[in-house]
């Protein structure tokens, strides 16, 4: 048997020499996949029903079966609309939606979807990765979540460098990763990472899907090296493929080949230069000859067109089926669906390799070095909440001395509430797009068994907690000295407890709204429709006492309220020894005017801690229910 081919950074085909093919450290179980009868469908779309169609499902893959095997480069591919996504998804358990039917076994014992993740790695077309991490960082953080618990650290670290070496990612392992087009890693780049990062996990089977999209010629080859490697590995590979290059058509040695409307019409090896394949084709009836020098691959996708049936009058997928081809294939399945006599189904005790206290660890761990390589949402926040503590203090300068008129008073508390506005809604909608991306990364990861939803909430919502609070004592140093409150340890505690917690809920608000909404324009529109109603009812601009009684209660319900209730209240309420211009004393008017009491501090404290907790457990809580990528 020939040594399998492999593509060189040229897009030149070379022979793998088979004594010297690279290896992992840590030991794998090679494994087949089996499928019988997949049938998938959805629900018909509307305007198909417009046009009189009866049923109530599209068949989008009409019972397609084969088998892919350890150390075999499988080629998925087909026409637009053939499926070949579609049957990888299903494949791979992807699939939000729609209806799946047939047997699907994992070197002969049935699928489960929970085992499944564990042995499997799944490499999407849309290379999605967390732009402010390092390359080797994100290897480290797929090697720490998804290996066995009893792999320790030394060997962690080795395989992550070997996978690193296979994948030839070495060079670029101190690169930011980076956002796609914008900066970081080059597409091809991203393609290998993408790949190490499913290698790290130590699977047994990857699906890839369209590695080579996007790539020029050179690109496309030293991804498809790559890809020959995993395979040379003993590793069971997949990939979908569109329209490849002769070379790359080569280095495959099996196609599964799907025609428009999700049926297989040729599942087997190619051979060398495709030579099964053009046997195949040309020993059917008025199929014209491949001409000298064209791609094997191109003339297979145009000679079994839908066109092309109508003008042989016949139907590939029938042909298929009554060849020599169909019944080995059929044998060969029902061999691989009967489990290998010794063998033990795949188990795991629990359904991901780390615990619940580990994934939290390792989700925070990234959030922290995400935010610490992101100084345009940290620093900036940082600076901007600098300038308008500046700004404000300067504006309103010694203010907080000055009691002793309501105009004086009016101006202190406005210069409170505008700040907790201007800067909270500035916190509430630049953390909307951190969290957006974030949020398609967990997608990914998620959907490959690294971490379920919780961990991933609790690591965005406790990396904010620090940034917050030195953001609360950067505004707080500076509007406290240059307004000029009263420097007291319980009136200074009181004004940073409630600037601290009033950045956290507007932030965890943010956040919760980008959770429950399909992106962050929806989220910015949604949340700045609720800054604005707050903005109402936050009891500066009609004052709690003078809101209409059947509107009153959303005022209790108005966060912003809450805030600039404790804020006042601590600062003004509990003055008795400084009287207004018509004699009645600050504390009396505070109380009398806008409802605030110093001696219901403790409601109001009770209020921002509880609506910051709210916000965030909703935040939580979205993410696990809300799925708004739909497969």
């Amino acid at each position: 048997m020939e040594p399998p081919c492999i593509l060189t950074g040229s897009g030149e085909i070379s022979r793998a020499d088979t004594k010297n093919k690279k290896g992992m450290v840590l030991p794998f179980t090679p494994l087949s996949i089996t499928f019988n009868n997949i049938k998938y469908s959805v629900d018909m779309p509307q305007e198909m029903k417009d046009k009189d169609i009866t049923e109530d499902r599209l068949l989008l893959l009409k019972g397609v079966s084969g088998a892919f095997r350890p150390g075999t480069l499988t080629a998925l591919m087909g026409v637009s609309g053939a499926g070949k996504t579609t049957l990888l998804d299903v494949l791979a358990g992807r699939k939000t939606s729609g209806y799946i039917e047939g047997d699907i076994y994992i070197s002969g014992y049935p699928k489960k979807q929970e085992t499944f993740a564990r042995i499997a790695g799944y490499c999407e077309q849309s290379d999605i990765h967390s732009p402010h991490v390092t390359v080797y960082e994100s290897l480290l953080f797929s090697a720490w979540l998804r290996l066995p618990p009893e792999v320790d650290l030394e060997a962690r670290k080795m395989h992550v460098e070997d996978v690193a070496e296979l994948v030839e990612l070495i060079p670029l392992r101190g690169a930011l990763v980076g956002l796609p087009g914008v900066n970081g890693l080059s597409t091809e780049q991203r393609k290998r990472l993408t790949i190490a990062v499913e290698l790290v996990a130590n699977p047994s089977i990857i699906f890839m899907d369209e590695p080579t999209s996007g790539l020029d010629a050179t690109a496309a080859a030293i991804v498809m090296r790559t890809v020959r490697n995993t395979v040379d590995t003993g590793r069971t590979v997949v990939c979908t493929i569109h329209q490849p290059s002769i070379d790359i058509f080569e280095a495959f040695d099996e196609l599964f080949l799907l025609k428009w409307g999700g049926e297989e019409i040729y599942v087997g090896p190619l051979g060398h230069k495709s030579c099964h394949l053009i046997k195949y084709f040309e020993g059917l009836q008025g199929v014209k000859k491949i001409k000298d020098g064209c791609n094997p691959a191109t003339w297979m996708l145009e000679v079994t067109t839908v066109a092309q049936e109508a003008i042989l009058g016949c139907n590939f997928a029938e042909v298929y089926r009554n060849s020599y081809l169909y019944r080995k294939n059929k044998i060969l399945v029902s061999e691989l669906s009967t489990p290998p006599p010794g063998s033990k189904d795949l188990y795991f005790p629990t359904q991901y390799s780390q615990s619940f206290i580990t994934q939290c660890m390792a989700c925070l761990w990234k959030q922290h070095k995400s935010y610490w390589r992101n100084p345009s949402y940290t620093a900036n926040r940082i600076f901007f909440t600098a300038l308008i503590a500046f700004v404000f203090g300067t504006i309103f300068l010694s203010l907080g001395k000055k009691v002793g008129k309501r105009q004086d008073l009016f101006d202190a508390l406005g210069s409170m509430y505008a700040a907790v506005l201007l800067i909270g809604v500035q916190n509430g909608l630049t953390v909307q797009p951190i969290v957006d991306v974030e949020r398609t990364v967990f997608y990914r990861e998620k959907a490959a068994g690294m971490y379920s939803a919780l961990p991933y909430a609790f690591a965005q919502v406790v990396i904010e907690i620090p940034h917050i609070f030195l953001q609360t004592v950067v505004y707080g140093l500076i509007i406290y000295t240059l307004i000029g409150f009263d420097w007291t340890v319980q009136k200074f505690f009181w004004y940073m407890f409630f600037m601290y917690f009033t950045f956290m809920y507007f932030t965890f608000y943010g956040m919760m709204a980008v959770a429950m909404t399909p992106n962050s324009d929806i989220a910015a529109l949604a949340s700045t429709a609720f800054y604005a109603i707050w903005n109402i009812f936050a009891g500066f601009i009609i004052p709690r006492p003078r809101i209409p009684i059947w509107w009153r209660w959303y005022s209790w319900a108005c966060p912003v309220a809450w805030t600039l209730y404790g804020l006042v209240a601590s600062q003004f309420g509990d003055i008795t020894d400084v009287k207004l211009e018509d004699g009645e004393i600050v504390k009396d008017f505070i109380d009398r005017f806008f409802g605030f009491t110093h001696d219901h501090l403790g409601y109001a404290a009770t209020a921002v801690v509880g609506f910051t907790v709210l916000f965030s457990f909703m935040f939580a809580f979205s993410i696990k229910v809300f799925n708004f990528q739909i497969r």
